[in-house]
């Protein structure tokens, strides 16, 4: 996955921050970022932007997504001039965010599906990215730096007559019967602030401390155990890993071995990624008071650069 550097405006550029709301289906697609050659959701977003804007447009997102996986809840931010802004509406009397996201909407469409000699499998993609909301964000808004925390669902259904073939895009079929109990009472043991070493994949100097905020299993009703992770951020791998380890410990019942994973501070063969399909980006907070979302940008920001994390 490529690095992205966050799109940062000069304090008197006098541009005009935009909060776009989205989620997409991450099933046909080589992650949130942008990739030479492949298809990714920051790709095909930044193409369809460009076609309405006329220029390149770079997008900031609250959290980059693997190849797979799904997010209900995304966030990003970009930056406009104020003239780009208004002329989205075409002279109409439009909120030009509204505009926004019906001509978006459209070139997406064609992005996705329409593009001249495209493969067929290609050609079915319009509506895999669907664009809820654009709007002027408020003073000092970074949809990464901003936010407060990151929540992610994964379901898993864990006996053959839960398996849904209508489902299956977005639920593990796990051949042996779990314990939530069991799995809970070891993912309680990881709540707080700890380095995760043990279930990422670190990047040359970056930090691998984050806060995990809240990590539980419930079986519904349908008998599909669905887990939800939430921290303040995740590294590469993070939740994957946690589910992962977590699957081993629902079938072998050591409520202590994920614990006993996180003091080992090594990556190694016991590092399990659990499949990505069923993993889903549910949600991202952020602060409601303003200055509170300026002071929590400048730092997080003044953090991660601090570590040479991007």
């Amino acid at each position: 996955m490529s690095e992205q550097q966050p799109a940062v405006p000069e304090p008197d550029g006098g541009l005009l921050r935009v909060r776009m709301d989205l989620s997409y289906d991450g099933a046909p697609f080589r992650g949130w970022a942008v990739q030479p050659g492949h298809l990714t959701v920051q790709g095909a977003l930044e193409e369809a932007l460009e076609v309405l804007i006329r220029r390149p447009v770079r997008l900031t997102v609250a959290g980059r997504t693997d190849a797979g996986v799904h997010a209900r809840g995304q966030v990003v931010h970009f930056d406009l001039d104020p003239g780009e802004w208004q002329a989205l509406s075409r002279g109409r009397d439009i909120d030009p965010g509204a505009a926004l996201v019906r001509r978006l909407r459209g070139v997406l469409s064609k992005v996705l599906g329409g593009r001249a000699g495209a493969p067929s499998p290609l050609r079915t993609l319009a509506g895999a990215i669907e664009i809820h909301s654009a709007v002027p964000a408020p003073p000092g808004f970074d949809a990464r730096f901003s936010a407060l925390s990151r929540r992610y669902s994964y379901r898993i259904a864990d006996r053959p007559e839960l398996w849904d073939p209508l489902t299956r895009n977005t639920t593990l079929w796990h051949d042996r019967e779990l314990d939530p109990k069991m799995m809970n009472n070891a993912a309680g043991r990881l709540i707080g602030i700890h380095d995760f070493l043990s279930f990422c994949k670190p990047r040359e100097g970056a930090t691998t401390i984050r806060e995990l905020q809240h990590f539980s299993f419930v079986r519904g009703h349908d008998g599909v155990i669905t887990a939800t992770v939430q921290a303040d951020a995740f590294c590469h791998n993070m939740v994957r890993a946690l589910i992962g380890a977590s699957l081993i410990v629902g079938t072998e019942h050591d409520p202590y071995w994920l614990h006993q994973r996180l003091l080992a501070q090594v990556r190694d063969s016991q590092t399990k990624l659990a499949a990505p399909h069923p993993l889903v980006l549910e949600h991202v907070a952020y602060p409601e008071d303003h200055e509170m979302m300026v002071l929590r940008a400048a730092q997080t920001r003044a953090k991660r650069e601090d570590l040479s994390e991007t």
